[in-house]
């Protein structure tokens, strides 16, 4: 069966964006993004993809699970398809429809969806965000890949949005760059 994994970057004080729901604290350059190119290159949004001239294939996942406040991060600069090797689903019970034919809309019980989501074919699903959908998916995410950034900013978006049940995480695999950068694999054992 495939895993639904909350592939994240967030902030030493747990946050995965600003309040306004912008990013620009995190580093965009560093050592690590190299590893993050080789092992998660379906994660980059197609305009990063395509300045770089990269057309990478799916290494990691198949389809991605947006929230309809991340999946606007894009629409503000008229990305309306932003991983379009990717099957794209953005859950949002206020969107009247979806703004491109390749971005499917889910407006009611995201769980039931995910759990027949999981049971279909194909590789592993990515939870990109918001922190309000990995909060109500809580109970499916097998597993959580955290991109952990040396960076304090004291409030913004949760990396769960809402209060989930205490949970035990496993540690499978870590690496910490010489920029303060870690990347922190973990199983959740629900």
């Amino acid at each position: 069966m495939r895993k639904l994994k909350y592939y994240v970057a967030c902030t030493v004080d747990g946050f995965i964006a600003r309040e306004d729901g912008s990013f620009d604290c995190f580093p965009m350059s560093g050592e690590h993004f190299a590893d993050l190119f080789e092992f998660f290159p379906e994660t980059f949004p197609a305009h990063v993809q395509k300045d770089l001239g990269i057309s990478p294939e799916n290494k990691q996942f198949d389809a991605v699970l947006m929230g309809r406040k991340t999946y606007e991060v894009g629409l503000t600069v008229g990305l309306t398809n932003p991983y379009p090797s990717l099957k794209q689903y953005v859950f949002s019970r206020s969107m009247e429809g979806s703004p491109d034919e390749n971005v499917k809309l889910v407006s009611d019980n995201p769980v039931a969806f995910v759990k027949e989501l999981k049971k279909e074919a194909g590789k592993d699903i990515w939870l990109c965000g918001g922190g309000d959908l990995a909060a109500t998916l809580f109970s499916e995410i097998d597993e959580m890949i955290v991109k952990l950034n040396p960076v304090v900013i004291g409030a913004g978006i949760p990396v769960f949005g809402m209060a989930i049940a205490p949970t035990n995480l496993e540690l499978v695999d870590r690496k910490i760059y010489s920029n303060g950068f870690m990347l922190l694999h973990y199983r959740l054992k629900h």
